[in-house]
């Protein structure tokens, strides 16, 4: 980037002088101009009309914002990397090879990344690249057998004994998707693997060290194990109550099997009911009574008992057919140490491979193998990275000048055939489209400060149905009256792609749209109070009625008890009472009437032709303030306020003025050359005759009065 002075250009537009870029020369000199003169500081990486993930390679520090350091990083890169600046300011989508200077180091690299991104591709001859087949990096490393993420997959694997131990590992410990698209592993996994596999083999030797004393059935030891345990409480149950019948006999049938319980289910199917059954105690109970093994057994337990008998008693006391409590205990002990190796247990996640293989993987060197898979891998990496920085290069040379135009001039916004990338669509409304449609970030923001932009805005939310998408915008309405725009009233919302919304109007911040506007705004407000009032007072009268006939119909009694006595008489009217209040009215009535005279007569009292500067001037008196007021809100419509509540940070300010606001929402207008039928059947008909007849006669008389004020028309000398 040169160091030399520069000389700048700059135009005035939106009130503010903004620089020019009128070659690649001043693209590459921005560090040089003051960020005073700069329209915007920062601008959010998300909800704005250009490829956010430029906007992410730009953001070095990812904190969501772009500033100006960044774009001057951003400027200072691609400048070392392309023959011409000029390019930039294409705004070109197809990326030449012929762009990259292949006299600097990194040009060099990023050529050959390049040529290495089109032989993935299957199009080696090709001379040029676009961000679609750049971003495509499953495409890209697509069956490569390194890719430099540190990641090996099936593809790196040379021999089936690698991807069998590879797909053992991603059974046990999972997996990781590589920049090609496929499950693979990277160092992590096979430690975790290897680590499994080391205390789960280490555990087994803990018992095969220990095998008498931690396996006392030798291999079946777990599933003598898994028999003791499922009658282990029952059994356990069964001996306390034994004890407690010792120690008192009476208590015998109560802790024996009640007769009143199995009365509750004998007319059930009995087949039905073991869970109720194996409820009940396990066998008779009876003071000092050893547990039978082959009778006597609660039906519920029997193949439970019969699985301990043969599993474990026969061996531990011979062919026994009961055993007592201490040889119960005896039983039990046998289990202890097995328990304990147990709750020890570790490396499960291989187990599914058993131990065998386990011990398969551990001698062999399979696993050092893959290790060295991996290291080979990421010793592709700055390779690879490169092969990404060929995407950074080809966005930034279609994004970045469309940025720079947005974020140092808002070029595009004051351009007639560009929009502006915070610009999201189009709302068409009340015969209207609006063209300065903003996504909505953050609401309570816009509360706090849009209505000091001076500008009429509605909220709407916006709903997709084929998506499903739901998001909120704010229109500027430049033009046009707000009559019929009310919140509730539906619209549709338009995307910069096309895709169509439902919008619902959900907030109105007033302000003037034109001084046309602003002149009948004083009428209309006073004819809306009249009419609010009206209907006030109707809707009042409405009710008092229906209130005064409903009461009387409730009070009309169901049957006379008495006669009712006879009525009062009405007191007389006293006219004395009153004389104060109807002079009062009369003096009211008087004051008006004198003014209105005087009004009146002072108005005929004026030569013909100031009669009509006399109304104009009463027309001005009337609307001229809120003209007034309009004049200088819409020379002072500021777009910076609305951008700053979206997370802009904007340096100078944005005024919509009149001219340029009427290019901002379009009015509905018929094509050139339209045909017009004025025949409409359903126009309002005529007036009738007496009426016609009855206004030409007034405003003859008028004029025949006026004529003769004025001494046109004489009728005696």
């Amino acid at each position: 980037m040169t160091s030399t002075h520069h000389e700048w250009s700059f135009s005035s537009v939106g009130g503010v002088k903004r620089v020019n870029f009128d070659s690649g020369k001043d693209i590459l000199a921005l560090e040089q101009l003051d960020q005073k003169l700069w329209t915007a500081l920062s601008c959010p990486t998300f909800g704005l009309e250009i490829d956010s993930a430029t906007l992410e390679l730009i953001d070095e520090d990812n904190d969501g914002h772009i500033k100006v350091i960044e774009i001057l990083a951003a400027i200072k890169w691609i400048g070392s990397i392309i023959n011409n600046p000029n390019d930039l300011m294409k705004q070109d989508a197809v990326f030449p090879l012929s762009a990259i200077n292949e006299n600097s180091t990194e040009g060099k690299i990023l050529m050959a990344s390049a040529k290495n991104i089109l032989k993935n591709l299957g199009r080696p001859d090709a001379t040029s690249l676009t961000v679609e087949e750049t971003s495509d990096r499953v495409k890209i490393f697509k069956g490569t057998a390194f890719n430099g993420d540190g990641i090996i997959t099936e593809d790196s694997c040379s021999t089936a004994e690698l991807k069998k131990l590879l797909a053992d590992i991603m059974l046990c410990v999972g997996s990781i998707t590589d920049r090609g698209g496929k499950e693979g592993i990277d160092t992590d996994y096979l430690t975790q693997f290897l680590d499994a596999c080391n205390a789960y083999s280490d555990w087994h030797k803990k018992a095969e060290e220990n095998k008498q004393t931690i396996l006392p059935f030798n291999e079946i030891t777990e599933q003598c194990y898994q028999a003791y345990i499922a009658v282990k409480a029952k059994v356990d149950d069964y001996f306390l109550r034994c004890r407690l019948a010792a120690f008192d006999v009476e208590s015998t049938a109560v802790l024996n099997l009640q007769t009143a319980r199995v009365e509750l289910i004998s007319s059930k199917d009995l087949t039905t009911c073991m869970e109720e059954i194996g409820m009940f105690p396990l066998s008779k109970i009876e003071g000092g009574k050893e547990l039978m093994l082959t009778s006597g057994i609660n039906p519920a337990w029997e193949n439970a008992v019969t699985a301990l008998r043969t599993l474990i008693v026969d061996k531990l006391f011979g062919n026994k057919k009961s055993i007592s409590e201490t040889e119960w205990e005896l039983l039990a002990g046998k289990f202890q140490a097995y328990e304990s190796w147990k709750a020890e247990k570790a490396g499960e996640r291989v187990e599914v491979l058993g131990l065998e293989r386990v011990r398969q993987i551990l001698n062999s060197n399979f696993a050092e193998q893959l290790l060295g898979l991996i290291e080979s891998d990421k010793a592709l990496e700055t390779e690879a990275n490169n092969i990404i920085l060929v995407d950074k290069l080809v966005r930034y040379y279609r994004d970045l000048f469309t940025l720079i135009k947005n974020f140092v001039t808002f070029y595009d916004f004051y351009s007639p055939d560009y929009s502006a990338i915070f610009q999201s669509g189009t709302l068409y409304i009340d015969q209207r489209s609006c063209d300065l449609c903003i996504k909505v970030s953050d609401m309570t923001r816009h509360d706090m400060m849009v209505s000091l932009s001076n500008m009429f805005l509605i909220y709407c939310k916006c709903v997709s149905k084929s998506t499903s998408e739901t998001i909120t915008i704010v229109a500027a309405l430049t033009n046009g009256d707000i009559d019929n725009l009310i919140v509730g009233r539906n619209a549709v919302f338009y995307d910069r792609k096309g895709a169509a919304y439902d919008a619902t109007i959900i907030k109105i911040i007033e302000n003037p749209i034109s001084i046309r506007q602003a002149f009948w705004s004083p009428y209309r407000k006073v004819s809306r109070f009249i009419e609010k009032q009206v209907n006030k007072f109707a809707s009042e009268q409405d009710n008092k009625v229906l209130t005064d006939v409903t009461d009387k119909i409730e009070t009309v009694p169901a049957k006379i008890e008495a006669p009712a006595a006879p009525a009062a008489a009405p007191v007389p009217f006293d006219v004395g009472k009153f004389v104060g209040i109807f002079a009062a009215i009369g003096l009211a009535l008087g004051a008006i009437g004198t003014a209105l005279a005087s009004v009146l007569a002072g108005f005929m009292g004026l030569v013909w032709w100031k009669m009509p500067l006399a109304i104009i001037g009463l027309l001005l008196i009337i609307s001229g303030p809120a003209m007034i007021m309009a004049y200088f809100k819409l020379r002072q419509r500021n777009l910076a306020l609305i951008l700053d509540a979206n997370g802009w940070a904007i340096n100078a300010k944005v005024i919509i003025n009149i001219p340029f606001g009427n290019t901002l929402t379009q009015i509905a207008d018929l094509p050139k050359g339209a045909k017009i039928n004025t025949n409409d059947p359903f126009s309002p008909k005529g007036r009738p005759l007496w009426q016609v007849v009855f206004l030409v006669s007034l405003l003859a008389g008028a004029a025949f009065y006026l004529l003769w004020y004025y001494g046109f028309i004489k009728f005696w000398q």
